[in-house]
């Protein structure tokens, strides 16, 4: 039970954290939770997280909550849960709260606007390194299957400006029939 009380602490204070310093929305949040979890407490298996990923980005809603619901799940069940989206969502409800008292002040203010816009750059540096790093794994395990999947969905949203949600359910259905694929001995990919 103590050490229960200890890994929802932990859980509860690492995830108020990556929330209360984050900026630019959850893709930029799932990667410093993979740092933390997967590099620093070696909690959760890189594999295992690019897993957990997955299932956040394909549930509806907010992907730091979504992050934060599976990855508290997996390390403390429903206790794990709430813990892990109560930290989640606290950090940007008082930031919010804040801003909200004090919105006259900031809206014209070129200073704050010049400081959001510098931060644009930095979240789109950190959205690429976390794809970077997802696309990697992939290669280098070379799966093939994921591969050719991975190849086709950034085409048919890049080139082909076929709407995201269309892509991820095709995916679900392919890695669906990947998975209950009858006659299957191992995996090809």
């Amino acid at each position: 039970m103590e050490k229960k009380h200890k890994i929802l602490l932990k859980l509860f204070i690492s995830t108020f954290y990556l929330s209360a310093f984050t900026f630019g929305g959850g893709y930029v949040i799932v990667t410093l939770m993979k740092k933390k979890f997967v590099d620093q407490y070696h909690w959760i298996e890189e594999e295992e997280m690019l897993d957990l990923v997955a299932i956040a980005q394909s549930a509806p809603g907010a992907i730091a909550v979504n992050g934060a619901i599976v990855v508290g799940y997996k390390l403390a069940g429903i206790a794990g849960t709430i813990t892990a989206v109560i930290a989640t969502i606290l950090p940007p409800f008082l930031v919010i709260s804040v801003i909200s008292i004090f919105y006259e002040a900031f809206r014209d203010n070129q200073v704050v606007s010049l400081v959001l816009e510098g931060m644009q750059a930095g979240v789109a540096a950190v959205i690429a390194s976390v794809v970077w790093e997802m696309a990697a794994g992939i290669l280098l395990e070379k799966k093939w299957l994921s591969i050719l999947i991975m190849a086709g969905a950034l085409i048919a949203a890049s080139c082909l400006g076929i709407n995201a949600v269309v892509i991820i359910l095709v995916c679900i259905a392919v890695g669906l029939l990947k998975t209950f694929m009858p006659g299957r001995k191992g995996d090809p990919s």
